[in-house]
């Protein structure tokens, strides 16, 4: 199989590029090709050309979320399920930070915006979960919750990945966001304060050690 063709080389087109734009230096067949070890001729046969790279940098990070967000295990508890998926969403952000930063520039189309859909979907479903068990008031309307909560996340997740607030800022602040949010659909406060602890928790656990 001819190197330009090689999965690797084009997980390392993926990553660099998301790199070089978040560094905010020039990203071009060229300077990729150099950096990658590569000819310019890979770009091509990947992408088609630097569209096709930039919908794939901003899909790839929402494969790789999607992916995380997956592992959360659902229990009968859905507040803390939807905790967990929060805990989850900040890891995945933390974990590769340049392609977080790429997948919301919407300058470029997505290859699948299902992709996107099918992550924020399970954020929905667990506060339709938690509406249904009445831990969510009645009036909550899920889809506005999943909203809510992954504002606060994203913005939260934006901050420490562009090095404005330390990584230290997503374990302190994340649960008492998600309380914040749960408390404001109806949850009951000790009750809350439980489940968000214990989904953080878990999330933690099920984390690969670093490096």
């Amino acid at each position: 199989m001819p190197r330009a063709a090689d999965p690797a080389v084009r997980l390392a087109l993926l990553e660099t590029a998301a790199e070089l734009l978040a560094r905010r230096e020039p990203v071009t067949a060229r300077s990729l090709a150099d950096r990658v070890g590569t000819s310019t001729t890979a770009l091509y046969t990947h992408f088609g050309g630097m569209p096709g790279l930039w919908r794939a940098v901003r899909s790839e990070g929402f494969v790789r979320l999607g992916r995380r967000l997956a592992t959360v295990p659902r229990t009968d508890d859905p507040v803390r399920d939807l905790a967990a998926l929060g805990a989850a969403y900040l890891d995945s952000a933390r974990a590769d930070p340049f392609l977080y930063r790429a997948m919301f520039d919407a300058a470029a189309d997505l290859e699948d915006p299902a992709v996107a859909d099918d992550a924020f979907a399970l954020l929905v479903e667990a506060a339709d979960r938690a509406c249904q068990a009445g831990r969510f008031a009645g009036t909550s309307d899920p889809l506005a919750v999943a909203t809510r909560c992954w504002a606060a996340g994203h913005g939260l997740a934006m901050l420490v990945v562009t090095g404005v607030l330390p990584a230290e800022a997503l374990a302190l602040h994340g649960p008492e966001l998600a309380v914040a949010a749960f408390l404001a659909a109806g949850d009951e406060p000790a009750r809350c304060r439980a489940s968000v602890l214990a989904g953080w928790s878990a999330d933690r656990d099920r984390r690969p050690p670093p490096g």
